[in-house]
């Protein structure tokens, strides 16, 4: 298949673009200035592909200055708006068949359970950008299959989340954030690589789904699994006005989270490699 891809420079991107190379597509990325500029030329990166894979986003765990919202919100809201114009005026015969989006799961209201079928979704910053995200892919036709990944905290060896925190668990200055009780929905990256390639081959549906591993833990039982597996103890507690200090109201993605389902990517046929925390720390930490 002919398969381009939106933020293919980025972490998960690039893994997912090498994945589906290997499988023996013909993968390219679209650039990011094609997602802004003069429509005709993203009209032409479109036209004849089979399927297209939607990953741009600016990182969202930085401070959220004025500055900083509005460039986490146009990468993800107004290039997807661009990149669905260009789709929606193309020739029916020359539109790409398939599109995959990521999301993600501040969609959701925290502290509250939540399956695909919840509209208990967040009133902030983050859930008015996922909403609107995902919103601009409501106006692709009914002729292109439109499928939606709601990612939860993606673990990997080179993954930032598990680079930030290893050197202070080795040291033994590893700890829960704030009360540990609050949710911590997890996705090994090869579970989030082997889900875009599953909807791109097999997936012939239009459908939404949650994309964290099947097991719920708290972050106290993250933090308890990810000392354990280094052999170190995590006495500490990082207090949410520290984070504040860091990170502004954007440590909120820190200490509050909503708890999620997977059952329903279960139920479509999607086996999980890696479905439980232990399974995913020991082999990152066993190659790290």
């Amino acid at each position: 298949m002919k398969i381009k891809l939106t933020g293919s420079n980025g972490y998960i991107g690039g893994l997912i673009l090498t994945e589906l190379q290997k499988k023996g597509h013909s993968v390219s990325g679209i650039k990011r200035d094609l997602l802004y500029g003069p429509s005709t030329n993203l009209q032409k990166e479109l036209r004849n592909t089979d399927v297209v894979i939607n990953l741009a986003g600016a990182p969202i765990l930085q401070r959220w200055t004025k500055k900083n919202k509005a460039t986490i919100y146009k990468s993800r809201v107004e290039t997807t708006h661009n990149l669905v114009k260009e789709i929606v005026e193309l020739p029916e015969n020359e539109r790409p068949k398939k599109v995959v989006s990521a999301s993600a799961i501040g969609i959701y209201k925290s502290g509250y359970s939540h399956t695909e079928k919840s509209t208990y979704f967040d009133e902030g910053f983050v859930g008015k950008v996922v909403k609107d995200w995902e919103h601009e892919l409501t106006a692709l036709p009914n002729d292109v299959q439109t499928i939606i990944f709601r990612l939860g905290i993606v673990f990997g060896k080179e993954a930032k989340t598990i680079q930030n925190m290893l050197l202070p668990f080795k040291l033994g200055l590893g700890g829960k954030i704030g009360s540990g009780k609050q949710a911590f929905p997890f996705i090994h990256e090869q579970d989030v690589v082997n889900a875009f390639v599953w909807a791109t081959e097999t997936l012939e549906t239009s459908d939404t789904f949650n994309l964290t591993a099947p097991e719920t833990i708290s972050n106290k039982e993250f933090t308890h699994s990810f000392a354990s597996e280094l052999n170190r103890p995590a006495f500490f507690t990082v207090p949410a006005f520290a984070l504040k200090l860091v990170f502004g109201k954007a440590a909120s993605l820190l200490t509050e989270s909503p708890e999620v389902s997977s059952e329903k990517l279960l139920k479509a046929g999607f086996h999980f490699k890696y479905p439980t925390i232990k399974a995913t720390l020991q082999n990152i930490i066993v190659k790290s």
